[in-house]
């Protein structure tokens, strides 16, 4: 079969309400902010790390995926960055495949996909997917309370409980004693963020990014994970307590401006780089970013030993700057829980920010790229 491509922009889910799932951050900025130099001298970048937005960089980032071992009719979903904001741009996608392909959305949080189509007589089934987006840093003028409140029935959705999110039970009773004595959202916000970070690690023998229950964690008080465990956790805890929260799901793109390792990505080699984070909103200040599972991160994993304390010299940086803001080398893919695949004879997936497939022997391992031959990789254009 000739491989099809398309070049077409990808566009918002027609429905207002899935362009608000998937645009809803905040509105685009237009004006200019001052450029920020990246560069870090030798010395000090391990003990810096201060996102601040200003400079935005382009990214171009291509899936490959060929099913290895196909057997009968194959199906295969790809997500493409679906989220606008102040602080990405979600560009042009295009794709080329031997099968027969469309563009789809999970017809609920506006989380668009590539979906392919193999017939059982195909042989090297294979699909590439070009993205390209803008991204820049995110960082909280705490100062500043000005944003106007949002639509509250929009709020309310952002309240609600998801199959891997329930916000009554241990959910509920953790997050009410772990926010005591808060006020404000803001200060419960930040006395569940300190919680994680305080009682959750980054368990390096998680497959993938985790599963994201954060029911069984807590019931079996087993709380370490990766950041599908942790910041979803971080985000039930806030639902549970009225805060709207969601994770957002996506991928490391670059390695880090501020010298630490398991902050960035291997831009010719993205596998394992998939990454989630959260956002939060609070009262005159909007959806604010957050991602107290890369805090557990470079507790666990910047150096050979474990560093318990959020005050160690190395941590304390980044304690502080993700608490409102995170690094632009990172892209988002989509904010969806629950997702149901077009066509998919599998159950739903708890989060889309890895490549699916199905054969006749059942759904791919996503966690085994070696296996289901996939790689991804970005290049960053300066001109």
């Amino acid at each position: 079969m000739t491989p099809v491509t398309s070049s077409a922009p990808v566009a918002s889910a027609a429905a207002s309400r899935r362009k608000f799932m998937a645009n809803s951050a905040v509105a685009l900025v237009g004006t200019a902010l001052p450029a920020i130099n990246f560069a870090q001298s030798a010395s000090t970048a391990e003990r810096q790390f201060s996102p601040k937005p200003g400079v935005w960089r382009t990214f171009e980032v291509t899936t490959r995926v060929d099913i290895a071992k196909p057997q009968g009719a194959t199906r295969l979903w790809l997500p493409i960055p679906s989220v606008n904001s102040d602080w990405q741009k979600s560009l042009e996608s295009s794709y080329q495949t031997n099968g027969t392909a469309r563009l789809e959305d999970d017809n609920t949080y506006g989380a668009r996909m590539v979906f392919v189509e193999f017939a059982a007589d195909q042989a090297k089934p294979f699909v590439e997917l070009t993205s390209r987006i803008q991204t820049q840093n995110r960082a909280q003028d705490w100062t500043q309370k000005s944003v106007p409140a949002e639509d509250a029935a929009s709020l309310k959705y952002w309240t609600q409980p998801t199959s891997l999110l329930p916000t009554d039970g241990i959910v509920r009773t953790t997050a009410l004693e772990a926010t005591r004595g808060a006020k404000t959202d803001v200060e419960k916000a930040q006395k569940l963020f300190d919680w994680i970070v305080s009682n959750t690690y980054r368990e390096p023998t998680v497959r993938g990014c985790g599963e994201g229950d954060i029911k069984t964690m807590l019931e079996t008080n087993n709380l370490g994970g990766k950041c599908a465990d942790l910041n979803a956790l971080f985000v039930g805890l806030c639902r549970a307590v009225g805060i709207p929260a969601r994770d957002v799901y996506g991928l490391r793109v670059a390695p880090s401006a501020f010298g630490y390792r398991e902050l960035g990505g291997n831009s010719a080699s993205l596998k394992g780089a998939q990454h989630c984070r959260a956002e939060v909103y609070l009262k005159g200040h909007g959806w604010v970013g957050m991602d107290p599972a890369d805090v557990a991160k470079v507790m666990r994993q910047e150096t050979p030993a474990w560093i318990k304390s959020a005050s160690n010299p190395l941590v304390a940086p980044v304690n502080k700057g993700l608490f409102g803001g995170w690094e632009g080398n990172w892209m988002a893919y989509n904010v969806a829980h629950d997702v149901t695949l077009p066509q998919s004879t599998g159950p739903k997936l708890g989060f889309f920010m890895y490549p699916a497939a199905e054969t006749a022997a059942g759904r791919l391992d996503s966690y085994a790229p070696d296996d289901f031959k996939y790689q991804i990789s970005a290049r960053e254009i300066t001109a």
